[in-house]
């Protein structure tokens, strides 16, 4: 760019100052063409151009025409370096001139923003006319290869022209020969199978007709090695640990220590409360599981921990194993050992589904099942820790269905067994919750206005001060239990594999629990993952050497959350959990909450909540032995009542909008498991769930259309009504969606309803009141059919087979793509031959009417038989 600017200010030697110097009226178009410029876009869209691919040789050609001499000479004169972009290879995102980039220095291309307008003085005829973008912006093929303004195919002059476009111009676009047309098969069984990132791996790089689409796209846009590509995707601690930053480090140490005051000694009610194991092990689950999150994570806020709802399960197992007579009630370690063959077990399950990339299951389960299934948890909760914080669990452990039973055996125990409650436990306990309570509402309230509220550690000090007043009061020998010693059965973090032979008697009982935890930890992880942005960070910018004000901007860039990968990075955490016999811990939303509001940005808050539990298991155990076990119920019973305090929104909302099928869902998952136990509950509510999934996706959608009057637009019949005609002679059906074995199964017994009472709608009990003249002419509008499998294609067939047999002439419109998977069935499988062949396949329904019409002529006229042969 420099050399061309220096050549054109001067006069060439031996050349006269008036042949170096344009004409007058040269000088006036150019200068006019100047004037111009500032009703031009810098970087217009050309969204009403369409663009197809073109050969490099089209290229060549089309851009050698391009420029007159007269916009050669406009582009000669200097760039501003403000008029110059920079885009990355992929000619879509644009690479800051001071920002780190993922590609090479030289992947950013130097874009002039000096648009030429041509030489006509009228600004908006230049502006509808004029395309030729990037010729006239001085690049040529030569210099710029990248980017949306680099050169390819020029523009035509005609406004809204089909122009061509090369394969690198920054569209992208699928590799031909990977995926087939129509429902995606792909034409390479190994990437299909495997997928691109295992099949890219494992076979090489090599360019050859098997290569994927992202293979293909990278080989033709500069990404030069693939393996590294895969390796920054899918363990995310290589893409955050080269952004880290000293700056982030602050935030992310606060927002540690204020969770591990928070959840530490949750963690220790949740094993030594809920789950029936020793309290150490609820430490295990903030030891591994953050950490090894961190490393397989996708979401750099999220900060995963045992939760209510898993360590209530757990202990459901310990308990069922106790009841069977496997073991005694007071041998921790077997407790421990169920524990962590339990968690292994879920880790285990959500492991291979994330290999198996069933990432797609977290929207299976609906808003009101989780509602009740959390509401059902809450009251679960708060029943349970009632008997310890009265002080009755010595009393409990001798009445049958007490310390075991249903939450309603629970009340009924509570209720006989009030008069015999201890008075200093109740008074600690309540006392507790009240203080929590009130706090948590005061720092709702005053957190608006002064954000440092978010940083007091409120239940870790009402632990603390309970500990201290138990100690210095000795409120132990009064009769107030409290947590005693803590410490691990031989050496801390020493490992036991869950799946030994002697624990496989367990595996049947534990199984179903397993997959419970799983299911469930997954889908609130992926609550929370979507509920959390990525970190943000304050940064100032300087605008032309002034001080500019601060933005927000990305903490972690290129981290994006995904469902499969999630998936992995929670199995593994809880794989190695459970060799540690730790209790089942996934991301919750609350937690992760905290996180971000006390300043964690970067995924090493997870790792720095990790060191401090292992700070607490090697020294700060001993510290712990005078905490009531009350105040730890009464922390549990705050996370229970926050569980419960969102139901009554939630079922007034589906009240008023009619959702009984939703207030039915939630009662249900919510008495099942009030009069039996929650994983019943569950049990049933997923079933409930499964089978009105099942229903909606067997139930074909088709509709019967009719014609607007006057016009040749049809639109279902049976949501506009009597706006719409009918035509004579004729049924048109739209089929809006695939079709598969799952949806065709009524297809039958669907149309035979349309047939008879031209609505779907009608109980099949209805005589017939639609005349059958009126289906001479079956006519299917399948535009929306952009699948079509085996099954559904022998469905079909008889379909038209038995229309044919009736004399009832069949026609399709607008049928997908002749190259597409559900053409080539229809053509294998005989529906066209059916039909009467590909005249019968026709683009619209108005078209299938008229050949209908033009057929009942020659039918009447007795030509039909020579037209067919």
């Amino acid at each position: 760019m420099a050399s061309s600017n220096s050549s054109t200010s001067q006069p060439a030697p031996g050349t006269s100052s008036a042949q170096a110097s344009p004409s007058p009226s040269r000088k006036s178009s150019v200068s006019n063409a100047r004037a111009g410029k500032q009703h031009a876009p810098t970087n217009p869209s050309n969204l009403r151009l369409s663009h197809t691919a073109s050969s490099s040789e089209d290229h060549k050609s089309d851009a050698a025409s391009s420029n007159t001499a007269e916009e050669q000479e406009d582009l000669s004169r200097p760039v501003s370096p403000k008029d110059v972009l920079y885009f990355h290879r992929d000619g879509i995102h644009p690479a800051a001139r001071d920002s780190a980039s993922a590609y090479s220095d030289t992947s950013a291309t130097r874009i002039a923003g000096q648009l030429h307008d041509g030489l006509e003085p009228n600004a908006r005829k230049r502006l509808l006319e004029q395309h030729n973008w990037d010729g006239s912006s001085g690049c040529r093929e030569d210099n710029y290869n990248y980017g949306p303004l680099s050169p390819r195919s020029t523009f035509n002059r005609d406004y809204g022209r089909v122009v061509s476009i090369d394969s690198q111009d920054g569209f992208g676009r699928r590799y031909e020969d990977s995926v087939r047309d129509g429902i995606g098969y792909s034409r390479d069984h190994v990437h299909g199978l495997l997928g691109d990132a295992i099949a890219d791996g494992t076979l090489g790089e090599g360019r050859s007709h098997k290569m994927s689409t992202t293979q293909w796209l990278a080989h033709r846009h500069g990404v030069r090695n693939i393996r590294v590509m895969y390796l920054l995707y899918y363990l995310p601690v290589t893409r955050w640990v080269p952004q880290y930053r000293l700056s982030y480090l602050r935030g992310d140490l606060i927002a540690a220590l204020t969770m591990a005051s928070f959840y530490i000694p949750m963690s220790l009610s949740y094993a030594s409360n809920l789950g029936h194991i020793p309290p150490i092990n609820g430490l295990y689950s903030f030891v591994f599981n953050p950490l090894l999150y961190a490393v397989f994570g996708t979401c750099p806020q999220m900060v995963v921990g045992p939760e209510a709802a898993g360590s209530l399960l757990i202990g459901q197992v310990v308990r069922e194993s106790i009841n069977n007579g496997h073991h005694h009630d007071s041998d921790d370690t077997k407790n421990a050992q169920i524990a962590g063959m339990v968690t292994g077990l879920a880790g285990l399950v959500i492991f291979v589904a994330g290999l198996a990339r069933l990432g797609f299951l977290d929207g299976v389960l609906s808003r009101p099942f989780l509602r009740g299934f959390i509401s059902a948890i809450g009251i679960v909760i708060l029943v349970d820790q009632l008997i310890p914080e009265m002080g009755l669990d010595r009393v409990a452990a001798h009445v049958g269905g007490a310390a075991h039973g249903s939450s309603l055996d629970k009340i009924i125990f509570l209720v006989r067994n009030m008069d015999r409650a201890h008075g200093l436990t109740c008074a600690v306990s309540f006392g507790s919750f009240a203080i929590i309570m009130v706090l948590r509402e005061l720092k709702r309230r005053l957190q608006p206005r002064f954000t440092w509220v978010a940083y007091v550690p409120d239940r870790f000090l009402v632990v603390v001060l309970s500990a201290v007043f138990t100690w210095s009061s000795s409120w132990d020998r009064k009769g107030l239990e409290i947590l005693g010693e803590i410490r691990a059965k031989g050496k801390p973090f020493q490992a036991h594999f869950p799946f030994q032979p002697s624990m496989l008697s367990e595996a049947t009982n534990t199984f179903s629990t397993a997959f419970l935890i799983a299911l469930l930890g997954f889908f609130e992880s992926s609550v929370a993952a979507k509920s959390l942005k990525a970190g943000t960070v304050k940064v100032k910018r300087k605008k032309d050497d002034e001080e500019g004000d601060e933005e927000v901007e990305e903490a972690i860039k290129g981290m994006t959350v995904s469902a499969n990968r999630e998936l992995v990075a929670l199995g593994v955490a809880n794989l190695i959990g459970g060799l540690f016999m730790a209790l089942p811990a996934f991301g919750g939303y609350g937690r992760s909450k905290v996180n971000a509001s006390t300043g964690g940005r970067t995924p090493m808050s997870s790792v720095f909540l990790s060191l401090i539990s292992v700070v607490c298991v090697l020294f700060l155990l001993p510290y712990f032995y005078y905490i009531p076990k009350g105040v730890l119920s009464a922390m549990i019973s705050v996370v229970a009542y926050s569980l419960i305090e969102e139901a009554p929104q939630d079922i007034r909302f589906f009240y008023r909008i009619s959702g009984y099928y939703e207030l039915l869902l939630m009662f249900l998952i919510f008495l099942t498991t009030f009069f039996w136990n929650l994983r019943i509950g569950i049990a049933a509510g997923i079933g409930f769930s499964l089978i009105r999934l099942l229903k909606h996706a067997t139930r074909p959608r088709i509709q019967i259309l009719g014609r607007r009057p006057g016009t040749t637009e049809f639109e279902n019949a049976e949501l506009v009504g009597e706006n719409l005609e009918f035509l004579p002679g004729c049924l048109v059906v739209k089929i809006p969606e695939p079709l598969t074995f799952a949806n065709t199964g009524s297809l039958k017994d669907r149309l035979r309803r349309l047939e008879d009472h031209g609505t779907g709608a009608a109980h099949p009990a209805l005589p017939r009141v639609r005349r059958e003249e009126h289906n001479r002419n079956v006519i299917f509008d399948i535009h929306g059919v952009t699948g079509l499998d085996p099954a559904a294609a022998q469905v079909l067939l008889e379909i038209v087979s038995g229309y044919r047999e009736r004399g009832t002439q069949v026609y399709f419109s607008r049928v997908p793509s002749r190259r597409g998977e559900v053409w080539r069935l229809m053509c294998v499988s005989g529906i066209v031959d059916k039909i009467g062949g590909e005249r019968h396949c026709v683009s619209n329904v108005q078209d299938a009417l008229d050949l209908a019409d033009e057929e009942q002529r020659l039918d009447e006229d007795g030509y039909r038989d020579d037209v067919d042969e």
